[in-house]
């Protein structure tokens, strides 16, 4: 043989080694570039996950993310054209199969008042949706009023009547309870004992022992919630404290980013591996018609809207789609991600800000207008050298907003929608950012500024138009209506798995 074969060979018998050494000391829990042990309580203590699969969350779908065309489908001569195709990419995240329903709400309106209900009876308050967004001057409809949110025979039924700074609470809320779960389910911690909150009005107590609050576990190094029995050791015998290298909490949930909500409606994917994929459908649905095609379903109604003037669902029989307001979150055909009512129905709240100029300056990866970074406002370090934090009124760790860290207006291209609308000198004027002088009793001043956000998805009071993906319109986030629900969102932590 000769010796060039044979230097080949070994190099390539070295190589096979090497990596044999390096699968073989990362599975068994060996540092491949130290090769000391991971999870040693003998040493530091380091504690290194060996696997880990990633888990759906209760109630979700997990949409793998990829490129495609967002914005207006169709030619509509009265279109706004505030949403000019353009190429981007989505990754990878999860969002709620339904919409999220009455009873989901009851239950975190039921857990507020358990909780605050003594102690902060406003948050309580503040977390109820507005019964009157049923009332219209020239209908009927204090049934609706009385009943909606609250008889079981609307449970099935999304909330309405919630602003977009409610949903994003309740995106907090959600949070929490799931990764409290988590713990418990974990024997970290134990589940609180809610009948010892009887009367109970001191806010410190409640946050301490009551409300299980996710940054705040992972941030402020003496907040370990055992509600009086012991949770699981760490290496070193203390109680343990978990944080996200465990891989037991989850992601928050949040609203969906409006590319995030558009490319889950559109529910784009391959069918098979010649890289061809299908675009420029008008609905969530294939083709262009909104009765179902197939032989089976021929002619039932694929969501729930308005068919014209004065004609909520057609007449009685077959052939209408069975709601006159509102329906169950889970009536209708699902896309081909499995999310049901991304068109019809409610409208759906989103993360974004809006702007109509908003596809001239975005993001190829990820678009997104509406970042606010939030810092945590530090006290201090402890013996250990961990930072402190303070602490809010109800026991939360306390967030400011560093000067620049608002980019809601980046490069908006708008100079009036970033009025600040608070006098400060006495001209009777407000400034804008470039110190131009306006007056905001004028009634043709702008409607939009860094609080108005962007919904989606028709609505049962809607006309078809608006049941494309692509349109877009906006609201105040502290305004509501009785057409417009939400969903929630989270992002997927890796990628999804193959």
């Amino acid at each position: 043989m000769k010796l060039k074969t044979i230097a080949k060979l070994a190099t390539l018998s070295l190589a096979i080694t090497l990596v044999g050494c390096v699968s073989k000391s990362t599975n068994n829990g060996y540092s491949r570039v130290t090769g000391w042990k991971y999870n040693d309580k003998t040493g530091t203590g380091l504690s290194v996950k060996k696997s880990y699969t990633g888990r759906i969350p209760a109630g979700m779908v997990a949409i793998e993310g990829g490129s495609f065309t967002m914005g207006e489908k169709g030619e509509f001569l009265t279109a706004p054209r505030d949403n000019k195709p353009r190429r981007i990419t989505v990754s990878s995240f999860y969002m709620d199969q339904y919409e999220i329903r009455n009873i989901d709400w009851r239950e975190y309106t039921t857990w507020m008042k358990i909780v605050f209900g003594h102690a902060a009876p406003k948050l309580v308050q503040d977390a109820q949706p507005d019964f009157k967004i049923w009332r219209e001057e020239l209908a009927y409809n204090e049934p609706y009023l009385e009943n909606y949110f609250t008889h079981p025979a609307y449970d099935q039924y999304p909330i309405v009547g919630v602003t977009w700074k409610q949903a994003m609470d309740y995106c907090t809320w959600r949070t929490d309870r799931v990764n409290e779960k988590a713990l418990i389910d974990a024997g970290i911690i134990t589940a609180p004992n809610f009948t010892k909150l009887e009367k109970e009005t001191d806010l410190e107590t409640i946050s301490n022992k009551f409300v299980f609050n996710t940054q705040k576990y992972l941030l402020q190094p003496d907040y370990q919630p055992t509600n009086g029995k012991n949770p699981k050791k760490d290496l070193f015998g203390k109680n343990r404290k978990v944080d996200m290298t465990d891989g037991i909490l989850f992601s928050e949930f949040r609203l969906p980013t409006e590319a995030e909500w558009e490319f889950a409606a559109y529910a784009i994917k391959s069918s098979n591996k010649n890289g061809m994929v299908s675009e420029g459908k008008l609905y969530p649905w294939s083709g262009a018609q909104v009765r179902n095609p197939t032989k089976k379903q021929l002619g039932q109604m694929q969501a729930n809207f308005v068919r014209g003037k004065g004609d909520m669902m057609g007449t009685s029989g077959t052939l209408n789609d069975k709601a006159t307001i509102t329906c169950p979150v889970d009536w209708y055909f699902p896309n081909d991600f499995g999310l049901y009512n991304m068109a019809g129905n409610v409208n759906e709240w989103v993360l974004d800000v809006y702007r109509s100029t908003t596809t001239d300056d975005i993001a190829e990866y990820n678009s997104f207008r509406g970042n606010v970074y939030l810092t945590p406002i530090a006290t201090g370090v402890d013996e250990l050298g961990n930072k402190t934090y303070k602490i809010d009124s109800l026991g939360r760790i306390a967030t400011e907003v560093a000067k620049g860290d608002d980019v809601r207006n980046f490069k908006d291209g708008d100079a009036t929608s970033q009025i600040d609308f608070t006098l400060n000198d006495s001209t009777g004027l407000a400034s804008l950012r470039n110190d131009i002088k306006v007056d905001p009793t004028d009634v043709l001043r702008p409607s939009i500024s860094v609080k108005t956000r962007v919904y989606k998805g028709g609505s049962w009071k809607d006309r078809v138009y608006w049941l494309n993906p692509s349109t877009r319109r906006y609201l105040d986030e502290d305004k509501c209506r009785n057409d417009l629900g939400f969903r929630c969102a989270m992002s997927m932590i890796g990628d999804a798995k193959k």
